[in-house]
């Protein structure tokens, strides 16, 4: 019994649950956002990283509504894990996640043809569908008109207009979801051709009596099966008796010269057709003069070839502009109210251990990380508005073009543009790229493009050491300092390499060719500020969660590891340079020290092996222990490492040189054990994920000592 029939026994009202779906870009998320607000939980289903995302909405006469939100998708037939996912929850294979009462299709009007394919196969199903018709202002805008009433006609599932942004809509469609729920499934949409109808029945007669499916649900399944070519979804889930039936009849279709899959699409867009035909009203004088549209216009200008970049490059420019400008007075806020409770520690907590421990360890070292949070949330949100815009789908473009120059794979910006969130996520969703060399070269460069778990690194060595100087500006208003610039850097120095190495691959190890790929562009929108607040907050729980898990966990160890052995004769700095952290420091620094890191760095880039982020807890750590006249934050971290001096040369520690040169090993090298498991995961061994460890080290090693060798030869921001 699934935790809802227990929670609507026990409180005696009604609950039906929802899954949302729809293509992407279709305005699925901004509706689920408007819909259920702030009132959302946010995860992962167990054993991937495909975000989960629930959210409830209560009517007016109590009945309560659980909204799943699934990935956006194209096509039930799962060739990536998040089609999978969605498969399983509509069929209600998943014990995590309830089957739904009812199907919410989002279905974006201005491109009718494209979503209801997807429409089509939620009507296999035989589940309870309500369509939530989006975009419905964009068809009026050139001039075409939509039949609300005749799409609910040849659907025969409810038809709804919405209007997400403005609450337009909305009650309709909650009062439809709840009728709907419970009601007779709708028919079959498409007409199943005679040369496969007997091969479908067939399997779906063994997948009722050895899987105990309904007959629409077993339909489905079988003729998911007959299409299925990755392997996905597992036969060896399938009773052998099922296995043989699907060999069988595959066989049958191929000796008889029939394309299964050719057969079931073509069907469906003869469906589609029609269903078009009768919604969808073109005047003739739209047909007859169709001037460029506004989509067309603007991409004109965003999508030149010369023109594009340049504005690609400015926008970055002034998104990482914002978070600089934007982003200091919090983060100053929160590292003031953290030296604060240091002091307030240090004042009524006994001397010894325990307050050693709170003060260096957690607040040293979870309190700095946690001061980089309105930069890291200011970033998602902008990068949230231009999603919504439907901008990142042109700079998608853009980078493609460059992409297909170097030998990548055309499905590869979608993984690499995941890379930027987090390597994992791009990692797994490079499934989607069928040739088997092309995807392992996307897999072994994802993780140059840089993570949100640099930023934490970046912004500690930016702000520290990198003068806020004027770089470019408009009489006396600076549109450009020094250290956004130098981020920018960063990231396109990830992208540069990650782009020359799969052309060095693509030339060597892994020869082979790229094949074309198509993709649609998004209509352009007006961005909704509340979803970009929502997405906001639900990554600042996200790194709230992390910093006191992981990064927690570690500081603890950190500060052990940098406390014991007690050597109460020696000052704070020659005891911490005895303690086992300073002893594993020492032992790694004849490598790191011609890059111009000392012993600390090296303790922090070997601590960081678990999560990148960590670096910074760990520097918070080893300044705090080091020094006992400004305990935990109250004086700033930053400010530490630039009054660090060297006792064997009297020379800084920390320089802007040395500090750039952290930054540039941070970009290049593999600082990630989960990405190193889910690599090892994805490639079925070690071969690759240790080629990955050992190139990328490689790379980072040498770059960043050809950087601090040609500075120390110009004298480079050494003071």
């Amino acid at each position: 019994m699934s935790s809802l029939s227990v929670e609507t026994r026990l409180t005696g009202a009604r609950i039906f649950t929802v899954a949302i779906i729809g293509n992407p870009n279709s305005g699925k998320t901004t509706l689920f956002n408007a819909l259920t607000g702030l009132r959302q939980k946010v995860g992962n289903y167990p054993g991937v990283t495909v975000e989960r995302k629930e959210g409830r909405v209560t009517l007016e006469d109590g009945t309560q509504l659980v909204l799943f939100d699934l990935p956006g998708l194209y096509s039930l037939t799962p060739h990536s894990p998040d089609e999978l996912i969605a498969r399983e929850v509509l069929l209600g294979l998943r014990a995590d996640t309830p089957p739904p009462d009812v199907v919410l299709n989002v279905v974006d009007a201005s491109n009718l043809e494209r979503n209801l394919y997807l429409t089509s196969q939620l009507l296999d199903l035989g589940v309870p569908v309500v369509i939530a018709l989006t975009m419905t202002d964009m068809v009026r805008k050139e001039g075409k008109q939509l039949d609300t009433d005749a799409l609910e006609r040849a659907t025969g599932v409810p038809v709804v207009a919405v209007v997400a942004a403005k609450k337009e809509g909305l009650p309709q469609l909650l009062e439809a979801l709840k009728q709907s729920a419970g009601m007779p499934a709708p028919s079959l949409a498409w007409e199943v051709p005679e040369e496969i109808r007997q091969g479908i029945s067939g399997l779906q007669e063994a997948l009722q009596q050895e899987h105990a499916l309904d007959a629409r649900k077993a339909f489905a399944e079988a003729v998911t099966l007959l299409m299925q070519e990755s392997d996905l979804v597992p036969m060896e889930k399938m009773r052998p008796s099922v296995r043989q039936r699907i060999r069988s009849t595959r066989e049958q279709l191929a000796n008889e010269g029939i394309d299964f899959a050719t057969q079931v699409i073509e069907a469906r867009y003869r469906w589609i057709a029609g269903v078009c035909d009768k919604v969808l009203l073109v005047p003739k004088s739209v047909a007859q003069h169709s001037p460029l549209s506004f989509n067309e216009r603007i991409d004109k200008v965003l999508m030149h070839p010369f023109w594009g970049y340049v504005i690609f490059f400015g926008l970055m420019a002034v998104v990482f502009q914002l978070i600089f400008a934007l982003g200091q007075a919090p983060a100053d806020a929160i590292k003031d109210g953290i030296a604060k409770l240091g002091s307030l520690l240090t004042r009524y907590v006994p001397a010894g251990d325990l307050r050693d421990l709170l003060n260096d360890g957690v607040l040293g070292g979870v309190g700095t990380t946690l001061s980089f949070l309105p930069q890291i949330l200011l970033l998602f949100f902008f990068i949230s508005l231009l999603e919504d815009t439907g901008y990142m789908a042109r700079a998608a473009f853009l980078m493609d073009r460059l992409m297909s120059r170097v030998g990548l794979h055309g499905k590869s910006f979608i993984p690499l543009l995941s890379s930027f969130a987090c390597a994992i996520p791009g990692i797994l969703a490079t499934r989607t790229i069928g040739d088997r060399k092309a995807r392992l070269i996307t897999i072994l460069v994802a993780p140059l493009m840089s993570c949100s778990a640099r930023l934490p690194v970046y912004l500690l060595m930016t702000s520290a050491f990198i003068p806020n100087r004027r770089v470019f500006g408009i009489g006396s208003v600076t549109l450009l300092t020094l250290p956004a610039a130098t981020f920018i850097a960063l990231y396109f120095l990830g992208m540069a390499a990650a782009f020359g190495m799969a052309w060095l691959f693509h030339k060597t190890l892994l020869k082979g060719v790229s094949p074309t790929f198509l993709m649609e562009l998004p209509p352009y929108r007006l961005p909704s500020v509340k979803a970009a607040v929502i997405q906001m907050v639900e990554r600042a729980g996200l790194f709230v969660r992390r910093a006191g898990t992981v990064i927690l966990s570690v500081a603890i160890v950190v500060w052990f590891l940098s406390s014991y052995p007690k050597y109460p004769h020696l000052t704070p700095d020659q005891a911490l340079q005895k303690s086992y952290l300073g002893q594993l420091g020492r032992l790694i620094e004849p490598t790191i020290r011609p890059l111009g890191f000392n012993w600390k760095m090296g303790a922090g880039i070997v601590s960081s092996f678990i999560a990148r982020e960590v670096f910074v807890s760990t520097m918070g750590t080893i300044y705090n222990v080091a020094d006992t006249d400004s305990r935990a934050g109250q004086a700033d971290l930053g400010k530490r490492m630039q009054a660090d001096i060297d006792p064997a040369t009297g020379q800084h520690v920390f320089t802007p040189l040395v500090a750039v040169c952290l930054m540039i090993y941070y970009v290049l090298a593999m600082q990630c054990m989960s990405t190193v498991a889910v690599v090892r995961k994805e490639t079925n061994g070690w071969k690759w994920p240790l080629f990955q460890i050992a190139y990328m080290t490689a790379l980072a090693w040498i770059v960043t000592f050809a950087v601090y060798h040609v500075g120390l030869l110009f004298d480079w921001g050494m003071h």
